[in-house]
């Protein structure tokens, strides 16, 4: 009697397996049929979610195959009739990503040892060459959805998808081929649809790939780090990553782009200083300054770290040597006039006794200096409320203090 039930069990599991393969078989007559797409991907979704053949590379493949010559069917209408109404773009792009991630899981499956302990693929050779065969198409992709506004996930993965294909084991010659140049621009669409679509932290992880691959484009570096800078005001729990984060790429784009993009150097002394490090971030900008003794910006950035160290006289006298030079901006001189201006106010506010010399060298070394650089300040931007703010403060100092 056992041995009859359990020959029983047998036969009933066979004709389990039996069954899903042959909702598998069904899925597979249906590829290549656009119009019956829907019920072939129920059918995949039937065998995805059965234990008999959820992990059968089989399985994925055919889900992949269906996507691919959907996507085939229509490019080949579309490259008869470029108008013709039932191509529809964005049902193309999500049949190439819905390829690709099928093909992929059947890859991983088709690589697992069989009883054996051997590795016998049937289906890689024939999926990675649908695969590099679609390259292209994945940018092509990315765009359209771009176009249409669906950056995130859509226009994200297929660039993406793109990017990082040519460093895959199953790309083609071809493939891995793709100049460095062509593979950070999809990186960084892929970063810029993220960013669009709100996803930060996924905008941040396409600008750091484009990074890593060795990117000559500042506005990749840029973008990444005002990833991590909105991400880290957004969420107290990505502080710590994001202060780290941005540590790293600062030092990457100074070391990259040195102080024509001086946003790095600034960052990297940032970072230094509110992470108390402030001696090492003098330490790095007075070797900076020592390199580059008419850079304005780099005197500006050390009176920021003086001023952070509490060492006033030292950051008045950067301040000042940056408002002197011909290079300076409109930013460093609004900072060095704040700066002026606030330790004239404390001398002052200490200078009970004072004679009139020692208060008329105040209102010329501080006061007076503080005017004159704002004055220089509006001839670069006149509108700037922040600056019309300072310039009152010390238009009243000099009517009121000193009358």
């Amino acid at each position: 009697m056992k041995k009859i039930l359990t020959f029983a069990l047998c036969v009933a599991a066979a004709g389990s397996m039996s069954a899903q393969k042959q909702v598998v078989d069904q899925a597979q007559k249906l590829a290549g049929k656009n119009d019956k797409i829907a019920e072939a991907r129920g059918l995949i979704q039937q065998a995805a979610s059965n234990p008999e053949t959820q992990n059968d590379a089989r399985t994925y493949f055919v889900a992949g195959k269906i996507e691919y010559d959907a996507f085939d069917n229509s490019f080949k209408k579309q490259m008869i009739n470029p108008n013709d109404p039932s191509v529809k773009p964005l049902e193309m792009g999500e049949q190439l990503i819905n390829g690709y991630n099928n093909f992929i899981k059947a890859l991983s499956l088709d690589s697992v040892p069989n009883a054996k302990g051997e590795i016998k693929p049937k289906f890689s050779k024939d999926i990675a060459s649908r695969l590099s065969g679609h390259f292209n198409d994945y940018f092509n992709a990315g765009g359209s959805f771009y176009n249409e506004k669906k950056f995130y996930p859509e226009a994200y993965e297929a660039f993406m998808i793109y990017g990082q294909m040519p460093s895959k084991p199953y790309a083609s010659k071809e493939v891995k081929a793709t100049p460095d140049s062509v593979v950070n621009t999809a990186f960084f669409n892929a970063g810029i649809s993220a960013y669009a679509g709100n996803n930060l932290e996924a905008g941040a992880n396409a600008f750091k790939h484009a990074r890593l691959n060795n990117s000559d484009n500042p506005q990749n570096y840029i973008y990444e780090l005002a990833c991590w800078q909105y991400l880290a005001g957004q969420d107290s729990t990505k502080v710590d990553r994001a202060k780290n984060e941005i540590l790293e790429i600062a030092q990457a784009g100074h070391k990259k782009f040195g102080l024509s993009q001086p946003i790095f150097v600034n960052n990297l002394i940032n970072s230094l200083v509110l992470d108390n490090k402030i001696d090492e971030a003098l330490a790095e900008v007075n070797a900076l300054v020592a390199a580059n003794p008419e850079n304005a910006s780099l005197y500006g950035l050390r009176g920021y770290v003086n001023d952070r160290k509490g060492d006033d006289e030292a950051s008045v006298e950067d301040y000042k040597k940056a408002a002197s030079l011909p290079d300076v901006d409109f930013e460093t001189l609004k900072n060095a006039a704040k700066k002026i201006f606030k330790v004239g106010t404390q001398k002052w506010n200490n200078i009970e006794g004072a004679t009139p010399e020692q208060r008329n060298e105040i209102k010329t070394k501080y006061f007076q200096y503080a005017k004159d650089i704002t004055d220089k300040a509006k001839t670069m931007n006149a509108e700037d409320s922040d600056l019309q703010y300072v310039i009152e403060n010390i238009d009243y100092a000099l009517e009121t203090f000193f009358n």
